[in-house]
């Protein structure tokens, strides 16, 4: 298997697992809401931090808790309030269509998808120290080509996200199909935040 194949298959792997950045592009792709370019950032998001893990970066920080602490503490608290964000719009309840004429402008769209990737403490783990860590097996330009594995991986995972959201939108012309994804993404949210701030207590 080669150091491409191997880089797209573990971040893959990584980055299919549910989490608030998944959640929230979907929710753009259903709401049709500048859903290409929030996919793109993402990509490029995760293309720059798993740049930063194979160059070495991941090594530094994961040798520094006190880093690891504030972004743990840091990400909790903001999956908590778009946790409740997202509680308050499914007891509000509403259509896409409806949703459609108040959507966010193109500029308060990718400051909100900024802060979903960058304030989530997992994708640091994932793209920055544990890709890093594995590039680290391999020598040289193979190294660099585990990264674009991954790289390739992210870009697929985020388009398909993105593109399957809007398929998925006639769906969601239903009242009751609007309160299940708000809900669903609350849930994803206070989850992930629990999780980090139990992983940080008992550390």
């Amino acid at each position: 298997m080669t150091p491409f194949i191997q880089g797209y298959a573990m971040g893959g792997g990584l980055i299919v697992a549910i989490g608030a950045q998944n959640a929230f592009v979907l929710a753009q792709g259903v709401r049709r809401n500048h859903h290409l370019a929030v996919a793109a950032l993402c990509i490029l998001c995760d293309g720059l931090l798993i740049g930063l893990g194979v160059t070495g970066v991941g090594t530094m920080v994961a040798a520094n808790p006190t880093l690891g602490m504030i972004a743990a503490w840091g990400g909790a608290a903001f999956l908590s309030w778009y946790g409740l964000t997202a509680l308050l719009a499914a007891m509000r309840g509403g259509s896409l269509t409806a949703r459609n004429g108040t959507e966010r402008d193109l500029r308060k769209t990718l400051i909100l998808t900024l802060a979903v990737t960058l304030l989530n403490p997992h994708v640091y783990l994932d793209t920055v120290v544990l890709m890093g860590s594995v590039s680290g097996q391999f020598q040289g330009e193979l190294r660099y080509l585990f990264g674009l594995g991954a790289f390739a991986a992210s870009a697929t995972w985020f388009l398909a996200l993105s593109l399957g959201g809007q398929a998925l939108a006639p769906l969601f012309s239903r009242d009751v199909t609007w309160r299940v994804l708000d809900g669903a993404v609350c849930l994803t949210m206070w989850s992930i935040a629990a999780s980090l701030i139990h992983r940080t207590l008992t550390a």
